[in-house]
Formats: C-alpha cells, sequence, structure tokens
C-alpha cells in the first residue's frame, strides 16, 4: 500500500485514541433505521526507540479516557502521523483506517489483534468510518477473524462487527456470516462473552425485516438458551426473539419451533423485570397471530411445538398471566393486562 504502511508506532498512536471511545453512541444510531412497532435494540523492533517519545495526556482529553494502553507516537518530525492523537474517532483518515487494517492482517499477537479490532469497533460507531471500512473491504477482513483461536479476538470480531452492522448497506455483507455467528452461540460456553457479542450481532440485524428469515432455524436455539442463561443472556436472546415475531411472516416459523416447555416457567413474579417485560412482548405478538382452525390441529399435533408450549388451550401460559396481574410493577401488570384482553 505504498505511502500507508504501517509503523508499529502509529499503530498504538491510533489505537489510543479511540479505544476509550463509548462503544454505547452505536446504540443510538441503531434508532435511525428501526421500524415503527415493537422492536428490540509491544514495539516494532525495526524501529529504534530514540525515534519515539511518550504522548503526554491532558486531563479530560479523550486519551485521559484510554485505559491500559501504552499510547506512543512518532516525533513531530515524522510529519502527518504525528496528527493522530489530536483528532476525533470520527475525523480519522482513510489512510488510518487501511493502517489499522493491514496491522490486523499481519499481526501474531492476539493482544494486539484485540485492540486493533477494538479500535476498528469504535471508529465504526461513525457513520462515515462504516462506509470506509465497507469500501477498504475492511467488514470481510474483520470477519475472517470470528474463527481465531483465541476467544478474546473473537469477541471483539463481534463487537467491531456490530457497530459496523448499524449501517443497512454493510448488513448486506455480515449477513453471510449468520451461519458462523449462530455457530459461535451453539459452541460457546453458556452466558459467554462469545453469545452475548454474538446475540448483540443478531439483534441489531433483525431489527428490520430484511434479514431475519436467516434466522428462522434458529428459533429453538434461542428458546433453549433462554431457559438456561443468566439475566444478561435472556435479555439479548430476547430482544432477537421480539424483533422476529414482530414479522407477521416469520410467524408460522416461530410457532412451529420446538421449544422446550419450561420457557413457560419465566413467567413469574421472580423472573427479573427486565427479562419479564420482554416476555411479555413476546407472548403478545405470539398471540395477535391468528391461526386458522386447519392450522391449528396440524400444530396440536407436532410435539414440543411453541405453539403447544405457549399457544394452545393446553397450555400454562394463561393461569401464569392471571398470576402476574399481582405483580408489583405496574408496566408488567399493564402488558399483562393488554395480552389478556
Amino acid at each position: 500500500m505504498g505511502d500507508i504502511t504501517p509503523r508499529f508506532g502509529n499503530m498504538k498512536a491510533l489505537l489510543g485514541l479511540v479505544a476509550g471511545a463509548g462503544a454505547s453512541y452505536g446504540i443510538y444510531k441503531l434508532i435511525s433505521f428501526k421500524r415503527n412497532k415493537k422492536n428490540a435494540t509491544g514495539e516494532n523492533p525495526g524501529v529504534k526507540g530514540s525515534q519515539q517519545s511518550e504522548v503526554k495526556i491532558q486531563p479530560g482529553s479523550l486519551l485521559a479516557r484510554v485505559s491500559g494502553l501504552d499510547v506512543i507516537c512518532p516525533r513531530p518530525a515524522d510529519t502527518a502521523s504525528g496528527d493522530i492523537i489530536h483528532q476525533s474517532p470520527d475525523n480519522l483518515e482513510p489512510q488510518h483506517l487501511k493502517m489499522l487494517l493491514s496491522c490486523l492482517q499481519t499481526s501474531n499477537n492476539p493482544s494486539d489483534r484485540c485492540r486493533i479490532l477494538l479500535t476498528l469497533g469504535n471508529s465504526a460507531a461513525f457513520t462515515v468510518n462504516q462506509n470506509l471500512i465497507r469500501e477498504f473491504d475492511g467488514i470481510h477482513i474483520i470477519a475472517g477473524f470470528l474463527s481465531d483461536p483465541a476467544p478474546e479476538v473473537r469477541v471483539q470480531t463481534l463487537n467491531a462487527l456490530n457497530n459496523l452492522c448499524m449501517n443497512i448497506q454493510n448488513q448486506e455483507q455480515i449477513k453471510v456470516y449468520v451461519p458462523q455467528v449462530l455457530e459461535l452461540i451453539e459452541m460457546s460456553p453458556v452466558n459467554s462473552d462469545l453469545q452475548l457479542g454474538a446475540l448483540r450481532l443478531l439483534t441489531n440485524l433483525s431489527v428490520t425485516d430484511k434479514h431475519q428469515h436467516l434466522l428462522k432455524e434458529s428459533v429453538t436455539l434461542l428458546l433453549s438458551l433462554l431457559v438456561v442463561s443468566n439475566e444478561a443472556l435472556q435479555v439479548q436472546t430476547l430482544k432477537v426473539l421480539v424483533n422476529l415475531s414482530s414479522n407477521p411472516d416469520m410467524m408460522d416459523d416461530i410457532v412451529q419451533a420446538q421449544a422446550p416447555a419450561s420457557v413457560v416457567l419465566l413467567f413469574d413474579e421472580r423472573t427479573a423485570p427486565a427479562v419479564l417485560l420482554r416476555l411479555l412482548t413476546f407472548a403478545g405478538n405470539l398471540k395477535a397471530w391468528r391461526p386458522s382452525a386447519q392450522v391449528a390441529d396440524e400444530l396440536r399435533r407436532k410435539q414440543d411445538c411453541l405453539f403447544r408450549v405457549m399457544l394452545d388451550e393446553s397450555s400454562q401460559l394463561h393461569g401464569r398471566l392471571v398470576q402476574l396481574l399481582s405483580h408489583p410493577d405496574g408496566e408488567i401488570q399493564a402488558q399483562v393486562a393488554r395480552i389478556l384482553t
């Protein structure tokens, strides 16, 4: 790449710039294309130490919020690269992103790969960088690390793809990795950061109807995860299920999916309110679906399908909803009342 061949000192300066940027900014960007209905959301041996100097971190600056990174930069004599630390994450120049992608592809150190992916992910909270990374074939470069041997690298890969996924055009490239993301959920330890990162990516990818069909075979996996995971994973799993169930075209696949009978046990006063509210939204979406008598009869003959577990007359759900009318949380009471009436 000629004039943008990275030097490790420059790479560290660039990492230090945006590694501390708030990842939560990306969640705000998600709103821009939500539907108006119930949806969820070391030093390079070739560079002598005398060529580098420490950055003096000013209190209150972006760099002051960076934790645990060795931030160094070239001397002022090294021209443009020395200005990197004075830029904000939404003002990175194209060559800086190219430099990071090049470093990512050549790094043999898992720790360095994590830091590069973290930097790329934080920079991708901004639309201009989302577009540039796509144009530089960065989405496929980053997604290649979904199979990295180091779990922490896979987590940072998912986080970077998550921010990149908030761009509609980027979703067209990211969607091809859905089977690999689902496999990560299935094969990773329960309640792991890998599962959480994968579910966040699927949440963003399923906000609109366009790519939801890619998840129609995953409903059983999501329902199974729901009954064994902790609160954080339950909330994220339900965000995906609420997204899918808000699409009438997905409902046939959802109600036919095999479901653990214990899913109805989550409709309980002892369930965390954040989980219960989303469960009720999911149940409300299901109950708004009206099958024909013929379809209902066919579903009743399917053992352990979600229809029998939650929608059939024999389901325990109705009785549990009635009990929740006395829940101390007023919002939960209101949700239950809407479903029952």
